[in-house]
C-alpha cells in the first residue's frame, strides 16, 4: 500500500478503475496449492489480458476451503507476480473468527496487497448491530484500506442504511455489491463519494458506467472467461465507456452476448436455482482457455465428464476457443 490509513478513501478512489478480476485458486489433482499454475495465471492475466487488478483468496478462490498458511502464500504469490505484471491486488481476508480476520488483513497488509476485502460476517447469525461492530473491529485494527463484500449468499444482507455507517470508518473505502440495482441507487445517494462502488456483472458494467458513474468493474471471473491474448473485448469496451464513448463500447459489447449466455447457464443458473457456487465449472472453462484450474476441494461438487464435454461445445459454438491457440483437450 502506498498511502496512509487516513488517506485510504482517497487511495481508492485514484486507484480503482478499469477492470479488476476475481481468480481461482488452482489446486493439483491431489488438492494441494498448484503455485505454478497459479503464477502462469497471474502472467497471463497481467501480460497478456492486461488487466488492473486482481481479486484473490475470495470465493472465486475457495477460500473456505484453504489453510491459514494456504491463504497467506496464495497472497505473497499472488502479490509477486501483480507487482512484476504491473497490477494492483485486493486480498479477501474475512473469516468467521474476528481475530482471524485481522491476523489475515495485517498480513495481507505487510505482504504488500494494495486493499483488502471481507466478505459479510457469515457465522454466526448477524444483527445490523453486530456486522457494524465486526467490521469496526478489523478496521481499528489494521491501517490498509478496507472494501465491504455485500455477499448475500452469507446470509446477512446489508442495508443501505448499515453499509453508509461501515463507510463512515476511517480506512474503509469501498464496497463489492452484488445487489438489485434499486438496492445499489439507494447506497449510492446515502455514501455519495465517501467510497467507491462497484457492482460486478459483465452485462452491467456498460450501464454502470453509463448511469451510475461507476469506474471499477471490481470483479468476477468474466475478465479472463470472456477473453484471449489476442481479443480483448472487455478492455477495449471498457476504456470506451470510462472515456465517455459509449455508442462505440456498445458496438464492442454487443457481440459477446453468447458468451454471456453460456456463463448464465454454466455459472449463474447454478449459483441462483441450484445454490451452488460454481467453481468447478470455472476451472473447467479456465482450463479449456488454457489457464491451470484443476479440482474443487471438497465441499463442492465435480464438474463431471458429459458436463465438460457440453460446456466445451458451447464454447466452441460461440467461437471463443477458436481464439485460443493454447485451449486444452477436453
Amino acid at each position: 500500500m502506498n498511502y496512509r490509513k487516513s488517506e485510504a478513501k482517497e487511495a481508492a478512489r485514484a486507484q480503482f478503475r478499469g477492470v479488476w478480476a476475481a481468480i481461482p485458486t488452482p489446486f493439483t489433482p491431489d488438492f494441494q496449492v498448484d503455485e505454478a499454475g497459479l503464477r502462469a495465471n497471474m502472467r497471463h492475466l497481467t501480460r497478456n489480458l492486461r488487466i488492473e487488478g486482481v481479486f484473490c483468496t475470495g470465493v472465486m478462490g475457495e477460500f473456505w476451503s484453504l489453510t491459514q498458511s494456504e491463504r497467506k502464500r496464495i497472497v505473497e504469490v499472488v502479490v509477486e507476480e501483480a507487482k512484476r505484471g504491473g497490477c494492483k491486488v485486493i486480498a479477501h481476508t474475512a473469516h468467521h473468527s474476528a481475530h482471524e480476520t485481522v491476523e489475515l488483513t495485517r498480513h495481507a497488509q505487510d505482504a504488500g496487497a494494495d486493499f483488502v476485502i471481507l466478505m459479510n460476517q457469515y457465522y454466526p447469525p448477524a444483527t445490523e448491530q453486530t456486522l457494524y461492530e465486526w467490521f469496526r473491529f478489523v478496521a481499528d485494527r489494521a491501517d490498509i484500506g478496507l472494501w465491504m463484500f455485500d455477499a448475500e449468499y452469507s446470509g446477512w444482507g446489508m442495508s443501505p442504511e448499515l453499509t453508509a455507517r461501515i463507510a463512515d470508518i476511517p480506512n474503509v473505502c469501498g464496497i463489492k455489491i452484488p445487489r438489485p440495482l434499486e438496492h445499489y441507487a439507494k447506497v449510492q445517494k446515502l455514501v455519495g463519494d465517501r467510497i467507491v462502488m462497484s457492482e460486478p456483472t459483465e452485462g452491467q458494467w456498460l450501464t454502470m458506467m453509463r448511469d451510475y458513474g461507476q469506474r471499477v468493474f471490481q470483479s468476477s471471473p468474466a475478465p479472463y472467461l470472456f477473453q484471449t491474448a489476442g481479443w480483448l473485448p472487455m478492455r477495449e469496451y471498457t476504456e470506451l465507456g470510462l472515456a465517455g464513448k459509449f455508442d462505440e463500447a456498445e458496438k464492442i459489447a454487443k457481440p459477446m452476448q453468447p458468451l454471456r449466455e453460456v456463463s448464465a447457464k454454466w455459472l449463474r443458473a447454478n449459483w441462483v436455482q441450484r445454490k451452488l457456487i460454481p467453481i468447478a465449472f470455472i476451472k473447467a472453462w479456465c482450463e479449456l482457455m488454457g489457464m491451470a484450474g484443476g479440482p474443487v476441494r471438497p465441499g463442492l461438487p465435480q464438474i463431471t465428464e458429459k458436463e465438460r464435454q457440453e460446456l466445451r461445445s458451447d464454447l466452441e459454438r460461440t467461437g471463443l476457443l477458436a481464439r485460443v491457440p493454447t485451449a486444452k483437450a477436453a
